[in-house]
C-alpha cells in the first residue's frame, strides 16, 4: 500500500464542487471513477479544499491510498489522458502514509476576480464576478490591512459551519489592478466556509463607498455575520495552490 498525492487544477463551472454528492457531478466523484479505472481497484480520493459549486482551482491537492505498482509519478500522466479537459493533474507523487492534505501543516493561496467595467465581457462571465460600480482599490487596501493576521473570524464564516473555533490567521491579503480586473488575494494556514468569498462582498462594498475601511476593524470584532458583506458568486473565486511546509510533500 501507498499513498499517492496529486495536484489538481480545474475548471468549476459545470461541477457541483468538490465533494461526492447526491445531487450532481463533483471533481472527487470524476477523479475517483477514472482512478479506479485506470489502477483496477477501488480508489478514494481525499482533498486539502473542499470547493464549491462553480470554484475554481490551479492546484487543488488531494491523496489516494492505493495497491498498484504504477510509480506515483507516473499517475499524472496516465490519469490525464483518461480525464475530461477542464480536470487535469498537475502533478503527481508518493508521501507517506501519515500524510494528510487537510490535516498537514500548510497554507493556501485564493484569488478572487472582478471585471469592473461599464459592461461585461461574455469570455470572462465564468472566471470573474462582474460589477459596473467603480471600485475605489486604494480604500479597499486599507480595508484589507485589518483582516492581516490572527483573528476570530466568525463574522467572516458562513452559515451552518461546524468548526470548533472561527480563529484563523490571514498570512497575505493583496489587491491588484490590471486594467477593467481587480485581483484579490488571500493566503492563509486556514479558512472558514466562505470566508474568501465574504472577504472580497465585503472589501467590494468598502470600494463602493457603503461604508469606511475602519468599519471592517467593527465586522471582525462584532463576530455577526449580519454585519460583513455579502458572500460574494462562486466564479469569481480559484484555489491557486496549497504549500506544505514539510519537506517530504513541497513542490
Amino acid at each position: 500500500m501507498k499513498r499517492v498525492m496529486i495536484v489538481v487544477a480545474y475548471d468549476g463551472t459545470k461541477y457541483c464542487g468538490w465533494q461526492v454528492q447526491p445531487n450532481g457531478i463533483t471533481i472527487q466523484e470524476v477523479l475517483e471513477r477514472h482512478l479506479s479505472e485506470l489502477l483496477k481497484e477501488p480508489v478514494s480520493v481525499l482533498g486539502a479544499s473542499r470547493t464549491d459549486a462553480g470554484v475554481h482551482a490551479l492546484g487543488n491537492a488531494a491523496v489516494f491510498d492505493t495497491n498498484s505498482r504504477m510509480p506515483g509519478e507516473k499517475v499524472s500522466y496516465a490519469l490525464n489522458q483518461r480525464l475530461p479537459e477542464d480536470i487535469r493533474i498537475q502533478e503527481s507523487k508518493e508521501v507517506p502514509l501519515d500524510f494528510h492534505p487537510r490535516y498537514q501543516k500548510s497554507e493556501k493561496t485564493y484569488e478572487y476576480r472582478i471585471l469592473n467595467r461599464r459592461f461585461p465581457i461574455p469570455t470572462e462571465r465564468f472566471y470573474s464576478h462582474f460589477t459596473y460600480v467603480p471600485l475605489d482599490v486604494e480604500q479597499m487596501r486599507k480595508a484589507a490591512e485589518h483582516l492581516i493576521g490572527e483573528h476570530d473570524f466568525k463574522s467572516f464564516c458562513g452559515t451552518g459551519a461546524q468548526v470548533k473555533t472561527t480563529v484563523r490567521n490571514v498570512t497575505g491579503l493583496t489587491i491588484q489592478k490590471n486594467g477593467d480586473e481587480i485581483i484579490i488575494r488571500v493566503t492563509g494556514m486556514g479558512f472558514l466556509y466562505n470566508m474568501v468569498r465574504i472577504i472580497a462582498g465585503t472589501l467590494m462594498e468598502v470600494g463602493c463607498g457603503k461604508y469606511p475601511p475602519e468599519y471592517v476593524k467593527e465586522i471582525l470584532e462584532a463576530r455577526d455575520r449580519k454585519m460583513a458583506g455579502n458572500t460574494a458568486p462562486a466564479r469569481g473565486l480559484t484555489l491557486v495552490g496549497v504549500r506544505y511546509f514539510s519537506d517530504e510533500t513541497r513542490g
